[in-house]
């Protein structure tokens, strides 16, 4: 008898596993119906894979803003931070793309959220060089002169990775507020 048991929960598992994969491959893919069908029976939004990255966060990284959407309506969590100390809304500033950045900042992701490293979000446009990203950040509320964890500003970061534009701007914010 305890044999069938745990026999019928190791298969229960391994089907909960199945739909979790599945689910984490669908937000991967911007799969917006297989996505919706997995949350229906029963997954949580904010699964997490072996790296610590939500669905959240997989679909905004990858650009699938349906999908992101999809996920903050079922109550991801936007301010989600993986294994690497990312937030959604990092991974979104660092790839240049605008209309996810705006749809996760409008779908409360914290505009100042970082990992145990003091990244911001900011910081992170600052240093791929994501200028029309930092100057949208900084129009939201970005604090264009907090320091990381080592100390260093969106700025020195930026100059650090050789990100001309951003550090550009970001002297020049300095500069006016002076």
């Amino acid at each position: 008898m305890q044999t069938e048991t745990a026999a019928r929960k190791t298969e229960g598992d391994d089907e909960v596993v199945a739909l979790a994969q599945d689910a984490f491959q669908a937000a991967r893919a911007g799969d917006v119906a297989r996505l919706r069908e997995r949350l229906e029976l029963g997954l949580p939004p904010n699964i997490r894979n072996e790296k610590g990255d939500s669905l959240l966060m997989l679909a905004s990284y990858h650009g699938h803003r349906e999908a992101a959407r999809l996920l903050l309506e079922r109550g991801a969590d936007p301010n989600a931070i993986n294994d690497r100390g990312q937030t959604p809304l990092a991974g979104a500033a660092f790839r240049g793309d605008l209309a996810m950045v705006a749809l996760l900042v409008d779908g409360s992701a914290a505009i100042e959220g970082a990992g145990p490293d003091g990244r911001t979000p900011l910081m992170f446009a600052a240093m791929f060089d994501q200028a029309t990203i930092v100057a949208f950040l900084v129009g939201r509320g970005a604090v264009h002169d907090r320091r990381d964890a080592s100390g260093a500003t969106a700025v020195a970061l930026a100059r650090a990775m050789g990100a001309a534009r951003t550090a550009g701007y970001l002297e020049d914010l300095v500069r006016s507020q002076e």
